[in-house]
């Protein structure tokens, strides 16, 4: 093992193990987190010690809470007693690897994670803003307290020591074909239409891979088409009490070519959204990030099959790509008559599977 990560509650008597924060969600099944706890009991009184994995939706700073009220709202939450002992895990290599690391008086934990929850997502702020950003974030917290979750029994920070962690997902290992999209669309004032025919290699692409995209344009119109261009739009579905659905642009490119009235056009455009492209855009859905490390456009959400979208509370992501052809107005009515001819690829982002 590389690293443990621990973090010490300000009483110190409260030291959380884990081997590690990033939990793969395979689809089928999750990660399960596995950790332990050192205890230095002289200080807990009556008090019993609790472990606790929350799946929260953070939609504000949790020093902006106003009389109590924070700005977060509960996904999923498993509690489990570890002092006195009550919760006793199947020892696994790596609980013996943490008791070893954090010496006596140590007590093993599992969670296991349903695997219809949201990965981890954080929606990018403003260049302004304060704070944690919003998003969707899993954190193992242990603490002492007389009762696992009495909404009126209040805990102080320093009886407190938690871990963030994330749950994400990679690109599975067989990738699938690429979508093809084609449309006819004619014109007024012209007999004949424009094809137009769009296809993708293949339909997942790793983040910073650039993307080919084979155009076929068939003009057997009267019109000329003036330039392409490209967008990559970023779906992001907020699923709490109601839904919300924001669209923003993360690629918008335009191509010079064009094809004369009566002629065909076939080539291969490549484009790559980046992130690095979109520093300023609040509310864009990045993978979760832990700290201030580097991050990345959010990856496509898949769902397990049968699982509808509105079963999952959190952020759900997709892209699409928009292929746009600028057709000019011929003739006396110029611009009157100009128009776009547009087909649409499904996209899917993602991350490849490190090597064990």
């Amino acid at each position: 093992m590389a690293k443990v990560f621990k973090k010490t509650s300000g009483n110190g008597g409260l030291t959380l193990f884990l081997g590690k924060r990033d939990y793969v969600d395979h689809v089928s099944s999750v990660d399960v987190v596995e950790g332990v706890v050192k205890l230095d009991s002289k200080d807990f009184g009556d008090r019993k010690v609790f472990v606790q994995l929350a799946c929260a939706f953070r939609y504000g700073s949790e020093d902006l809470d106003v009389m109590g009220i924070g700005f977060r709202k509960d996904i999923w939450t498993k509690y489990l007693q570890l002092y006195p002992e009550s919760h006793k895990p199947t020892l696994s290599p790596m609980h013996d690897t943490l008791m070893k690391k954090a010496g006596d008086n140590t007590v093993p934990f599992t969670f296991e994670i349903p695997n219809n929850l949201p990965c981890s997502v954080c929606l990018q702020p403003g260049p302004d803003d304060k704070g944690k950003a919003c998003g969707v974030d899993f954190e193992v917290k242990t603490y002492l307290a007389m009762e696992k979750s009495n909404p009126d029994e209040k805990i102080e920070k320093k009886d407190t020591a938690r871990l963030v962690i994330r749950k994400i997902q990679y690109a599975p290992s067989q990738i699938g074909p690429g979508p093809k999209a084609e449309i006819c669309k004619s014109f007024m004032m012209s007999d004949k239409p424009v094809h137009l025919e769009a296809s993708l290699e293949k339909d997942l692409y790793f983040h910073g891979e650039p993307i080919p995209i084979k155009i076929k344009i068939n003009n057997e119109s009267n019109k000329t088409v003036k330039k392409f261009k490209i967008t990559v739009d970023q779906s992001t579905d907020i699923v709490l009490y109601c839904a919300d659905k924001y669209i923003k642009s993360v690629l918008s490119q335009e191509f010079g070519e064009t094809v004369e009235p009566n002629s065909t056009y076939e080539n291969t455009l490549s484009i790559t959204p980046l992130l690095s492209e979109n520093k300023e855009k609040r509310g864009l859905a990045l993978d979760g990030r832990l700290k201030e490390e580097d991050t990345n456009l959010a990856s496509t959400t898949m769902l397990r099959p049968g699982l509808a979208e509105k079963q999952v509370l959190g952020i759900l992501v997709s892209y699409k790509i928009k292929i746009n052809l600028m057709v000019a107005g011929g003739g006396l009515l110029g611009g009157l008559t100009a128009s776009d001819v547009t087909v649409e690829l499904p996209l899917m982002l993602m991350h490849p599977k490190p090597e064990e």
